[in-house]
């Protein structure tokens, strides 16, 4: 096992366990990402026939969520008020509004835990609002808890996940694959139609980014568990599991 390709962006600090496990198994993780994210045109929005205007709250899962709404109303000349609230899955998101707006505790509710379950009281205690959902074009359609509570809401499509296209000398010559998410495997389908999997270990990470590898006919070798929480210790485990022994940095 020498070469290892996780689907993200390279991380911005070095603090990342990624590089904990080059220097303490001698691998080398390369960062490429196998999607990327396009914002939805005005024009394209307005094709669902909705108005962002018509909505008094905005309920955000993702910061990526975030940006392309305040993208789409700078696109359509459109003046957030003041008066507009915020019903964030997650404390991150909702700091990262300030990149748009000045922070109010008034306007600006989270669910501590970090779970949509738990945004549902917070947006109960405000059903006067009408709430509009910022998500992509591969949102997950099953009941979500929203749904389970009779809350009422739109989702509104702003941005789509589309495939980052490799170039044409550019060789998949990597000991192991890391996906995180559906779009990922089919970007692998689409730049590699007639990949092979062979010795190539493949490690995923979500239920549905499992089904996928699955339904491409590959064979999955490492994800994460409860012993192994991220996809770096699951990678770790891996390499144990398969007699890559720890190098000697001294």
């Amino acid at each position: 096992m020498k070469r290892i390709l996780v689907s993200q962006p390279r991380p911005s600090t070095d603090k990342s366990p990624y590089f904990d496990l080059e220097r303490k198994y001698g691998v080398e993780v390369v960062f490429r990402p196998f999607i990327k994210v396009e914002g939805l045109t005005a024009k394209e929005f307005r094709q669902q026939r909705l108005q962002i205007p018509d909505y008094t709250a905005m309920i955000f899962t993702a910061r990526t969520a975030v940006d392309h709404f305040f993208r789409l109303c700078r696109e359509t000349r459109y003046t957030v008020p003041d008066t507009q609230k915020y019903f964030c899955v997650s404390e991150a998101i909702a700091h990262y509004l300030q990149k748009y707006i000045i922070y109010r505790k008034r306007k600006i509710f989270y669910a501590e835990s970090g779970k949509l379950d738990d945004l549902v009281p917070l947006i109960q205690k405000h059903n006067k609002e009408t709430y509009m959902m910022a998500v992509s074009d591969v949102h997950n359609d099953q009941p979500n808890a929203l749904d389970e509570h009779g809350i009422q809401y739109v989702k509104a499509v702003m941005y789509r996940t589309v495939s980052n296209d490799f170039g044409p000398d550019e060789k998949l010559d990597y000991d192991m694959l890391c996906f995180f998410s559906p779009a990922g495997v089919k970007a692998l389908q689409t730049n590699f139609p007639n990949f092979e999997q062979g010795d190539i270990a493949i490690a995923a990470m979500g239920h549905t980014t499992i089904e996928a590898v699955n339904e491409a006919g590959l064979r999955l070798d490492a994800t994460i568990t409860p012993e192994t929480p991220s996809m770096a210790s699951a990678i770790e485990a891996y390499l144990k599991k398969t007699g890559v022994e720890p190098v000697d940095n001294d």
